[in-house]
């Protein structure tokens, strides 16, 4: 018989820098340093053309809008996020042409949503150098929220977050890949501060990881593996990253793997009773008013919510939560809005293993049978 649930909430790309900074109550100084925007108050007003007028100043709980709501209704034991911006005053930008900051003042924006960890090993962590990392790191932690994927020494970076649960914990172990756009020479070192990030994809990479795992497994742990990874747009999942995904869960003992960095939702996969989640997509972001991608309707989002048997891991029961970003603020999406997401990915899903179906407003994510 299955044992009790252990229930998730996995955010994608949380991305609370430039306009999202410019209207919560303590912003950083709006100037940026982009081939196309000097401040990022332009942002703020390429959302308010598109959509009306956003208001300055707002509550913590402003952005997060009506997902609130939805998890105090489900009550999850968890709450992880992929935090895709630095949380610093630093005024040392590295010139990558787009630099995400968040004021230390607003932090208490993701304190709003309950977030219990984040991921750090991503493409703009380092945005604001190092200073900015070590600042990143600090004001998390003095906040209380558990970081994983980056640390002041190759050690700390690779280190997972351990998080307490009922019956054990739950180890977050998270890491950047190339192909999201990470530099190599971001990399953490024995004494020098950066992210966790894996060169390639291979069985040595994989010999590492279950090494790693093993080391600090405990009977009654859980495992999660953060993946930043892949391109920012496209429905295609690289076959290296599905092979990398699958033999982490077959040999390294991860029990469901959280992958980010594209804009939009990507396939779903179930592999030997485990969620494989290709690509979370944005969660929150100041896209708004920006054009060229439509066709993926990068304005509707995925709020992540699997549950895994606690004594096993397997996982008992996976639905996710469509919105609409407007106004920089998370508004439960339309029927319409809804099915879309429905169809276009449990067209993709499929052939990973995962059927998708709409249900009084909710996404329910079941495996196929086929893997």
């Amino acid at each position: 018989m299955p044992g009790e649930g252990l229930r998730l909430v996995l955010l994608g790309d949380v991305m609370t820098g430039r306009g999202i900074d410019q209207i919560l109550p303590d912003p950083v100084d709006p100037e940026i340093h982009e081939p196309v925007m000097g401040s990022a108050l332009g942002y703020v007003e390429l959302a308010e053309a598109v959509n009306g007028p956003i208001p300055r100043n707002v509550a913590w709980s402003y952005v997060w809008g009506d997902l609130s709501a939805e998890l105090e209704h489900r009550r999850p034991s968890l709450r992880i996020a992929n935090l895709e911006t630095a949380v610093t005053r630093s005024a040392n930008w590295l010139a990558k042409g787009i630099n995400y900051r968040m004021s230390p003042g607003n932090l208490p924006v993701l304190r709003a949503i309950g977030l219990d960890a984040v991921t750090l090993a991503n493409n703009h962590v380092l945005d604001w150098g190092v200073e900015g990392l070590l600042d990143t790191l600090g004001h998390l932690r003095a906040a209380g929220i558990a970081t994983a994927g980056a640390g002041r020494d190759l050690e700390e970076a690779r280190a997972p977050a351990i998080l307490p649960v009922a019956g054990g914990r739950l180890l977050l172990f998270a890491f950047a890949h190339g192909s999201a756009g990470v530099p190599a020479d971001w990399a953490a070192g024995p004494d020098r501060p950066g992210v966790a990030r894996l060169a390639e994809l291979s069985e040595a990479t994989l010999d590492e990881l279950r090494a790693a795992i093993a080391a600090v497994r405990r009977p009654g742990d859980r495992v999660v593996l953060s993946l930043h990874w892949g391109s920012n747009w496209g429905m295609e999942v690289p076959a290296p990253h599905r092979r990398f995904a699958e033999a982490a869960i077959e040999r390294a003992g991860v029990d469901l793997v959280f992958g980010h960095s594209s804009h939009h939702p990507r396939p779903i996969g179930i592999h030997r009773g485990r969620a494989i989640l290709f690509g979370a997509g944005d969660v929150l972001n100041d896209y708004e008013g920006i054009g060229g991608y439509e066709e993926f309707r990068p304005e509707l989002v995925l709020v992540h919510l699997p549950t895994l048997d606690r004594a096993s891991g397997a996982l008992l029961a996976y639905e996710a939560l469509p919105f609409r970003i407007r106004r920089f603020r998370l508004e439960r999406a339309s029927e319409e809005e809804a099915a879309w997401l429905a169809r276009r990915l449990d067209r993709a899903s499929r052939p990973f293993g995962a059927a998708l179906r709409l249900e009084a407003g909710r996404l329910l994510i079941e495996a196929t049978g086929g893997r």
